[in-house]
């Protein structure tokens, strides 16, 4: 077990989850995600990227594994990503230790790299609730509401709080407020909307005047989970089967008077990676070092 504790919140990793809680003054995103485990199947890679200050561990997720990631589209500010957590000076060495150890289990497992079909993490729990600007949107994993403040327009005040049920819901949109231009949170019925989101009774119109108008994105990535699989229920992320292409070597198991026999067949699968060309030199190394430290 690996574990580093930073203001910022901790990780820690004992070889077949990174488990990510987050701080107590971190964005709200963060704060109502809450604790995260990520099982390693989901893992594209990792990185850690020293400064002045200390530096800052990046856990890469694979294309499409979490329906937050995918509701935001790459428009996550860094403090608003679950999976970044900035590092002090004195924790530099460890979070060097955590990358190398996560990159070995990736190794030795043969996780590949490339984008999943489907949600490989469960998203946020439901209920859940987040937005501002005009108005707030709330998802109980059945239904989205839609309640508007003093600032929402006569068009929506005039009709009252919107009740969408999922089944009338084909997409949702998040967009965070970038410079000048308003964000918005949009829900569409069978197409897309042309009335501008300032007016449209199925979105929110998001200025950026508050970190929690960010918590849309909640609401956006609890309804996408809903959509990919109405029918099914949302299993927990360890219960989660890796949707591997390249092939599995299985997990490494605990040392024990057993055990030998499987860690030599390692070994020799290992080896024959690195014949093979599939594995370069560092990689070999790397990979070999971590099984015999099993031994």
């Amino acid at each position: 077990m690996v574990d580093i504790i930073s203001r910022d919140g901790t990780w820690s990793f004992d070889g077949a989850t990174v488990r990510i809680v987050p701080g107590s003054k971190v964005h709200p995103v963060r704060q109502d995600l809450g604790e995260l485990a990520v099982p390693l199947h989901t893992v594209g890679g990792v990185s850690f990227e020293p400064d002045r200050k200390g530096g800052r561990l990046r856990l890469r997720l694979r294309t499409g594994a979490c329906p937050v990631l995918r509701a935001a589209d790459g428009r996550l500010k860094d403090a608003a990503d679950p999976y970044q957590l900035v590092v002090g000076k004195d924790r530099t060495g460890v979070a060097e230790y955590l990358v190398d150890e996560i990159r070995n289990a990736l190794l030795i497992e043969q996780v590949p790299e490339g984008p999943v079909d489907r949600f490989l993490l469960p998203g946020p729990s439901v209920p859940v609730s987040g937005g501002g600007g005009d108005g707030t949107a709330s998802f109980d994993g059945e239904t989205v509401r839609l309640t508007w403040n003093w600032k929402a327009e006569e068009s929506k005040t005039a009709g009252g709080a919107v009740t969408l049920p999922l089944s009338e819901v084909t997409g949702v949109r998040w967009m965070p407020a970038i410079g000048l231009e308003n964000g918005f949170l949009r829900f569409d019925r069978g197409g897309a909307s042309a009335t501008t989101p300032k007016y449209d009774p199925y979105s929110l119109d998001l200025w950026g005047l508050s970190k929690r108008e960010y918590t849309a994105v909640l609401v956006a990535a609890a309804v996408l989970v809903r959509l990919s699989a109405p029918a099914e229920a949302v299993a927990p992320a360890e219960a989660v089967a890796p949707a591997a292409t390249a092939p599995a070597l299985g997990p490494v198991p605990a040392p024990g008077a057993d055990d030998h026999d499987a860690l030599v067949r390692r070994l020799r699968e290992l080896g024959g990676l690195y014949e093979a060309g599939i594995l370069t030199d560092e990689e070999f190394a790397a990979a070999k070092q971590a099984v015999l430290k099993r031994l």
